[in-house]
C-alpha cells in the first residue's frame, strides 16, 4: 500500500490506524470535482478494495465543479482495470443551510480577503465538519470503513477545519456517537501542492495529470473560459494561485518541460 502523509488515526482509544489499513477496507471519498479530491479518489482506488464517492451542493459560487464530477468518474474508471472494478456508487447531497447561514465569499459574491479574525472570507464555518458527518452517516448505511478527504495543512487556505487535530477530534466523536469504527484518511494532509501533483503522476501517470488539467476544477470564481497550463480558472483567486505555483514547482523539481498547450 502506498503511503503519503500522516495516516495514523490511533488516538489511544482504539479507533484504528490507516498506517496498518488492509486492502479489504472500503472507502467513501469526498469528491468535489476538484484537483485534490480527484487525486484522493485515485489514491483510494489504489489502496482500498471498494470505493464510493459523495459530493455536496451547498450553494457554492464555483458550483461548476459539480459538473466536472461525472466526466472524471467516467474517465478514471478507464485508467486502470482494478480502478474500474473497485469504483462503486456516487451520491450527491444538498446542504442548502450553509447558503442560508451565509457570510462567506465562497457562497456569496463578496471579495476574497483576509478578515480581522485571521481567516479568509472564503471560509465556510462548519463546512468540512458537516461534510464529514453526513459522509459518515452514509458510510454507516453503506457499510464503508473509511472517509477519504483532500484536507491539507501544508498548502491550504487557512481553514481550521482542514487541520489534522480537528479531524482527529471529529473521528473520535463520530465513532463514539455512532458506535461504528470509522476513520478519516487524509493523504494530502502534510503535502505541498507540488507534491500533490507528483503523487497524481505516481498514481495514474500522464493520463491522470491530463485529467486533472482538462477535467477538474478548483477555481473559487467558477471560471472555465480560460485554459492555463495547469488547468482552467480565473488565474487570480487563491485557489488558482496555489494550483499554478504547485504545478510550476512540480515541473521544476521533476525537470519536466512544460509541453501543455495554453
Amino acid at each position: 500500500m502506498q503511503s503519503y502523509g500522516d495516516h495514523s488515526l490511533d488516538d489511544g482509544d482504539g479507533f484504528g490506524s490507516i498506517a496498518v489499513m488492509e486492502l479489504e477496507k472500503s472507502a467513501l471519498v469526498l469528491f468535489s470535482g476538484g484537483q485534490d479530491s480527484t487525486t484522493c479518489l485515485a489514491y483510494a482506488l489504489e489502496n482500498y478494495a471498494y470505493v464510493e464517492t459523495i459530493g455536496f451542493n451547498y450553494g457554492q459560487r464555483h458550483s461548476i465543479e459539480m459538473d466536472c464530477r461525472a466526466p472524471i468518474l467516467k474517465g478514471i474508471r478507464n485508467l486502470r482495470k482494478t480502478w474500474h472494478d473497485r469504483l462503486g456508487d456516487d451520491q450527491v447531497l444538498d446542504l442548502p443551510a450553509l447558503a442560508q447561514i451565509g457570510g462567506s465569499a465562497l457562497i456569496g459574491d463578496g471579495e476574497i480577503r483576509m478578515m480581522k479574525n485571521g481567516l479568509p472570507s472564503s471560509f465556510v464555518p462548519g463546512r468540512n465538519l458537516l461534510f464529514l458527518t453526513y459522509a459518515a452517516g452514509l458510510a454507516y448505511r453503506r457499510g464503508l470503513n473509511v472517509l477519504v478527504g483532500g484536507m491539507c495543512e501544508s498548502d491550504y487556505s487557512g481553514y481550521p477545519d482542514c487541520r489534522r487535530d480537528t479531524l482527529d477530534a471529529l473521528t473520535a466523536s463520530i465513532t463514539k456517537g455512532m458506535e461504528y469504527a470509522i476513520a478519516i484518511d487524509t493523504p494530502l494532509m502534510y503535502l505541498t501542492k507540488a507534491e500533490s501533483w507528483k503523487i497524481a503522476e505516481e498514481l495514474g501517470g500522464q493520463q491522470l495529470i491530463d485529467m486533472l488539467i482538462e477535467e477538474s476544477h478548483s477555481c473559487y470564481m467558477g471560471t472555465r473560459d480560460k485554459r492555463h497550463a495547469w488547468g482552467y480558472g480565473c488565474g487570480g483567486c487563491p485557489a488558482c494561485e496555489l494550483r499554478q505555483n504547485g504545478f510550476e514547482a512540480w515541473l521544476a523539481a521533476a525537470n519536466i518541460k512544460e509541453t501543455q498547450n495554453v
